[in-house]
């Protein structure tokens, strides 16, 4: 199974078995706060999510991967890129992003994901330019996707929210 590692975390493809460390984290009202309070009620919802991770390691090579600590091996949630389509007037782009499970919030780990899947990106993949979203109100998430690099390009609106349009292009070396 495929395991990548940053200074504190490891990460690893979801599997069908993940199904109830997935649940934790997207049943939690707190997790949802900016991403539409939406969160999911039923662990079959999760199983398609996975399902669909399954499929687009499968297609594209990359998704959201598992983020566990290497002291504890506790879940945290997730991180990684994701190839996503149809945002803020783009057709596709490289997407990168994180969802923690609370008691790991504050802590650095979404910086650490970010910062560490962005180096995967360009060097691993010879992506040239990855790109965020965030709500402007996700004070915390803006913050931890500038100190991974990213810089702001531009505001959106994303279902009467504002929503902010990250960017970060791979430095070409001479």
């Amino acid at each position: 199974m495929m395991q990548l590692q940053s200074d504190r975390l490891y990460y690893r493809r979801f599997t069908p078995a993940d199904d109830v460390l997935m649940y934790a984290l997207d049943s939690n009202p707190e997790v949802h706060r900016y991403l539409g309070n939406n969160p999911v009620t039923d662990i079959c919802q999760v199983q398609v999510y996975i399902n669909s991770l399954l499929d687009q390691y499968e297609r594209n090579g990359i998704g959201r991967m598992a983020a566990f600590t290497k002291d504890t091996d506790e879940f945290i949630g997730w991180g990684g890129l994701k190839l996503e389509h149809n945002v803020n007037g783009r057709e596709q782009f490289y997407d990168i992003g994180y969802r923690l499970l609370p008691q790991f919030w504050g802590k650095g780990y979404a910086t650490e994901s970010a910062t560490f899947f962005i180096d995967y990106g360009f060097t691993t993949l010879n992506i040239p330019v990855i790109n965020a979203t965030a709500l402007r109100a996700n004070i915390a998430s803006c913050k931890g996707l500038i100190k991974s690099g990213l810089t702001e390009i531009e505001t959106f609106d994303y279902n009467g929210d504002e929503a902010v349009w990250f960017e970060v292009r791979r430095k070409l070396s001479l």
